[in-house]
């Protein structure tokens, strides 16, 4: 029935139609906007150069992006060289990427899944690296740490105000390395980069962090040189009576052979001996060394044998050299090192632990130098009252003869001269028995001296080396140290004494007191023992400087965080 001419169609046709109509506009809506939102993001991924897998529910207007997650380290200074002193081509303007800023050496280690709706809520996954790679890399580059920052960094820890500063831009004006939001680092130190080609001041010429260069020795000590040994070859070359002819060619040939090969040898040694060397040193104490220039000129530089200078579970020479060589390259222009001085190395250092009396018995301190510590024996006219009387008996014993027959008087001679005679050696024989025990006591309380700080001692093993023309005037502690530390990576015996020397000082450090086992070993090994002190001496000066500074703040927040988040 119709009711004022309107029918039950004509009612769901004027209403329910636009009612269902408003009903899809909503879902034409999302899946509008949807799809206009995932082209501005694979847009966006296009232009980062990004590989990422989308999906989208235009229903409940949702987009899936799938982007890998990188572990990254910095391009090899020597193999990448044009890479890693330039910015990278194209970086990411996504949040989260501003890691793309440099060239890396890149591995995929997953995927990160995100759902967003809007093309401004995607994030790039940050990367993770190893944080003393990343601080090493912008340091080379030429970035400048903030002190205030890391400081922060240290006590604060995660805590640290998102923004805070590390690393600053050459001429300290704009962050290089800040803290970043903790959204998605999983735990770990969130941090963000800037970078500016402008700001690079430096180049391959320049040494990197971790590494150090030790100076050629140029005649400032006396070298053991490569035996020659050419001269008794060419007795070989001599044709023998019953020698063939094919023998004897192919015996030249051998000898020839031979002679270029100790050529190659005795060039390479000449050249590792005149031509600086760096050493690159890493948690794990030696990495690498490296002569300057090469053996054949070559631009690319040359790798040592260090085998000898690797730190071993049973020997020692490793950790000797990687403390000496680190307390070498640290001034206090240094802001990052690597390797951590061990603490027992360290306190060793610090301690008094040479008697001033062995110094000198060894001759190399004059007595009037040091504070009374030996007992003086006076003699008090002993000698001459023992003179006296055995002239005195004697005259009398003559004397006596005088008065005697002839023939007792021959027998009184001879047996007064056998009597002297035994008195004489018996006389000896205390005297060298008095002086023995007089030495010996002055030994035992030369063990038993002050014992003086290293850094004394090392002033006057280096004044004692100079007087014996073992090394240069003109040379200061730490050069020697240089030279030293130059002999030690070309030359395993020498490092094998020097460090025995330093084992057997730190022994007698930690028991307590020096032995007499260890006067003699120091007695036979003396110079060995002074250039020993200024190893020591060296290391020592260099903890001293580094205490509450910011070398000392950075190096404890690398050793909190091994891998940092950057994004």
């Amino acid at each position: 029935m119709a009711d004022n001419g309107k029918s039950a169609t004509d009612i769901i046709t004027y209403i329910g139609v636009p009612l269902a109509v408003l009903g899809v506009l909503p879902i034409l809506y999302n899946t509008f906007a949807t799809l206009a939102s995932l082209s501005r993001i694979k847009r966006m991924l296009r232009r980062s150069r990004l590989t990422a897998l989308t999906r989208s529910d235009v229903v409940n207007r949702v987009i899936e992006i799938e982007l890998p997650r990188y572990a990254v380290m910095p391009l090899d200074r020597f193999q990448n060289r044009s890479e890693y002193w330039t910015l990278s081509r194209h970086p990411s303007s996504i949040p989260g990427g501003s890691w793309t800023t440099f060239n890396w050496k890149t591995n995929a280690i997953g995927m990160k899944t995100q759902r967003v709706e809007y093309a401004d809520q995607v994030r790039q996954p940050q990367v993770e690296v190893a944080f003393g790679e990343l601080v090493s890399y912008l340091l080379d580059l030429g970035a400048v740490p903030d002190p205030h920052g890391w400081k922060l960094l240290r006590s604060t820890g995660l805590w640290a105000p998102v923004g805070c500063s590390l690393m600053m831009s050459p001429d300290g004006r704009e962050k290089a390395l800040y803290l970043a939001p903790l959204d998605d680092s999983d735990g770990h130190l969130s941090l963000a980069v800037a970078w500016s080609s402008s700001w690079i001041t430096r180049d391959h010429a320049h040494l990197p962090p971790y590494w150090v260069r030790l100076p050629a020795l140029a005649g400032k000590s006396s070298e053991l040189t490569p035996s020659d040994e050419k001269k008794d070859e060419k007795k070989d070359e001599k044709k023998a009576p019953d020698t063939d002819e094919d023998q004897i060619q192919s015996g030249s040939a051998s000898v020839a052979a031979s002679h270029d090969d100790a050529n190659s040898i005795e060039h390479q040694v000449h050249t590792n001996m005149k031509n600086d060397i760096t050493c690159e040193i890493s948690l794990s104490g030696l990495v690498t060394a490296l002569v300057e220039g090469g053996v054949n000129n070559n631009s690319t530089p040359d790798s040592l044998y260090i085998e000898h200078l690797r730190i071993q579970s049973r020997k020692s020479n490793g950790v000797w050299f990687a403390s000496a060589v680190t307390a070498y390259g640290t001034s206090s222009q240094t802001i990052l090192w690597n390797y951590k001085i061990p603490d027992d190395i360290l306190s060793f250092s610090r301690k008094e632990t040479v008697p001033c009396g062995v110094l000198v018995l060894l001759g190399m301190v004059d007595e009037s130098e040091t504070p009374e510590w030996a007992t003086k024996h006076h003699d008090y006219g002993a000698s001459l009252d023992l003179f006296t009387q055995r002239t005195r008996e004697s005259r009398q014993a003559m004397e006596a003869e005088a008065r005697m027959a002839p023939a007792q008087r021959e027998q009184a001679v001879r047996d007064r001269m056998r009597r002297e005679s035994e008195q004489r050696m018996q006389d000896m024989r205390d005297k060298m028995r008095t002086q023995q025990q007089q030495r010996d006591q002055r030994a035992m309380e030369a063990l038993q001296s002050p014992k003086w700080d290293t850094k004394l001692v090392a002033d006057y093993c280096l004044t004692w080396l100079k007087a014996r023309k073992i090394w240069d005037e003109s040379l200061s502690v730490k050069e020697v140290v240089g030279f030293m530390l130059h002999r030690m990576v070309r030359d395993g015996e020498f490092t094998s004494t020097i460090c025995k020397m330093l084992d057997t000082w730190k022994a007698w450090a930690d028991m307590g007191g020096m032995r007499k086992s260890d006067y003699q070993a120091i007695q036979e090994n003396q110079s060995t023992f002074a250039e020993a002190t200024l190893l020591i001496a060296l290391i020592k000066d260099t903890s001293d400087a580094l205490e509450g500074t910011l070398a000392m703040d950075l190096q404890e927040c690398l050793r909190m965080w091994h891998k940092v988040r950057l994004g």
